[in-house]
């Protein structure tokens, strides 16, 4: 039931995708109401009434349709009121199969939750006039620095192979606090799961399924500058595995302990960057290179 990107696009907004299980003697509307309980079915009815629910072909669906076996549903979320984020994106490199984009902190990659416009997909879909953009990763909403797109459907496979397989090269930079007990470089190899809260991670016992490798590469008497090299792509897991060292990244609100909810700080941001991606083009052969000119900016709180 996970929610992808599709090329179907309203007004700028990328559908999301729902795969709803089949269950005689219902409707895509009793379906979608199971699937999503905080969404009222008055809601649904009237996004339904006015086409903003389709099928697998793109097909506005009737609010009287049967559900089938293995529908697809494709549907545009909707935010009243979505405030903006004052934050802009720029493009580091583009082609006809790739964009690359250094994202600022605060703008999450795809919609979701309150944020369906202001997002770095919604952004590139409308700059590039091509709705067939799909990002081959994600990094959090919280954090800045390189994302890279497939911009064309023949050539994306090509493209997710290099992520699936590890055959390409990630790196971040964060500041946190000093670690002079410790040697570095420094592997953390741990299982992370998701926590109670269904939007946090947690390291717990059992057989490892994360991994980065911790550099020290500037030092300061009060924070030091990390490079945090990724193996494996768990969500959170850079933040999860500093926390755990004892390595709090500044400004990060729930690692290790989950700190109350508040606003946007623009002074005090997430200080993690995704610095760099560097791998081999499947298509030519080319050794590709990215940067990010994200700062490591803000206060620490």
């Amino acid at each position: 039931m996970k929610a992808t990107a599709t090329p179907f696009v309203r007004d700028g907004v990328p559908a999301s995708t729902v795969h709803l299980p089949r269950d005689d003697g219902t409707t895509v509307l009793d379906a979608l109401c199971a699937r999503f309980p905080t969404i009222e079915r008055a809601v649904w009815r009237d996004r339904i009434a006015r086409g903003a629910v389709l099928d697998g072909r793109g097909r506005p669906i009737a609010a009287d349709a049967a559900l089938v076996a293995a529908l697809r549903v494709h549907y545009f979320r909707e935010v009243a009121d979505e405030a903006p984020i004052p934050f802009t994106e720029t493009i580091v490199y583009a082609d006809a199969d790739l964009v690359v984009a250094d994202k600022p902190h605060f703008l999450p990659v795809v919609p979701g939750g309150e944020r369906v416009r202001e997002t770095l997909l919604t952004r590139l879909i409308a700059r590039f006039d091509n709705p067939n953009l799909a990002p081959l990763h994600r990094i959090d909403r919280a954090t800045a620095g390189l994302v890279m797109f497939s911009a064309n459907p023949a050539t994306r496979a090509a493209y997710q192979a290099l992520f699936r397989t590890r055959r390409i090269d990630k790196r971040y930079e964060a500041c946190a606090p000093p670690l002079p007990a410790l040697r570095f470089p420094l592997l953390r190899r741990s299982r992370i799961e998701a926590a109670p809260q269904f939007f946090r991670m947690r390291e717990v016992a059992g057989l490892p399924n994360s991994e980065t490798t911790i550099t020290v590469v500037a030092t300061e008497p009060s924070r030091w500058r990390y490079a945090l090299a990724p193996v494996t792509g768990r969500r959170h897991q850079l933040r999860v595995h500093m926390a755990a060292i004892g390595a709090q990244i500044d400004n990060d609100p729930w690692y290790p302990t989950l700190r109350p909810a508040a606003p946007d700080d623009p002074t005090r941001p997430l200080r993690l960057v995704a610095r760099s991606l560097e791998f081999v083009d499947p298509l030519d052969a080319s050794r590709r290179r990215f940067d990010s000119a994200r700062p490591l900016s803000g206060a620490a709180r």
